[in-house]
């Protein structure tokens, strides 16, 4: 059934295509990435984030057996713990001295930011870790359900000053204890 549609969408495209193999399997996926669904393909899901232009560092589960955009970083990572670690304003600092930027916007990249960031000791099995980025991910994909709005939409309006809503209040301050629960892991505690 959905032939058709593929043919009449990207058939064209494709035939003009440079590459002989695209011409050729040109309703095939064109950029396989082996070495990515190798990695992710024991995972039910990843980490992901933005690597265009964006104001907010904004990390969200995604499953696994998708196929991904060039826009995002995909993580083989599936734990809260991880999502806290990342989602933190020591990440976000770190990230932000490390990356690439277009006006203020961060462009993060896995080399600059990711495979570079001194994870704190344990962050794996860390329970508070897991515990604080379950609750502020489960909060947040709430949030946004109930509010029909994006990442984009939400993090505008976590970081507006102006911004007094009761959820987003709450979204601030799970955000707090859960760079709380990422210092504590560093033992940054005073």
């Amino acid at each position: 059934d959905l032939l058709p549609l593929v043919e009449q969408k990207v058939k064209d495209v494709r035939q003009s295509d440079n590459r002989e193999l695209y011409r050729r399997l040109w309703w095939q996926y064109a950029e396989k990435r082996i070495d990515l669904y190798r990695a992710v393909g024991p995972c039910n899901r990843v980490l992901a984030v933005n690597c265009g232009a964006t104001p907010h560092v904004a990390f969200a589960f995604l499953p696994s057996r998708m196929v991904f955009a060039n826009t995002i970083d995909v993580f083989p990572l599936q734990t809260a713990a991880c999502f806290a670690v990342l989602q933190s304003r020591v990440h976000e600092t770190w990230a932000r001295m490390s990356a690439s930027s277009m006006k203020d916007d961060l462009r993060y990249t896995p080399t600059d930011c990711f495979e570079t960031f001194p994870f704190p000791a344990g962050w794996e099995a860390n329970a508070a870790l897991e515990a604080a980025g379950r609750e502020y991910y489960e909060f947040r994909a709430a949030l946004m359900v109930r509010n029909n709005e994006g990442l984009t939409k939400t993090y505008n309006r976590f970081h507006d000053p102006q911004e007094r809503s009761p959820d987003i209040q709450t979204l601030r301050e799970l955000h707090a204890r859960m760079d709380a629960a990422v210092l504590a892991a560093y033992s940054w505690t005073d």
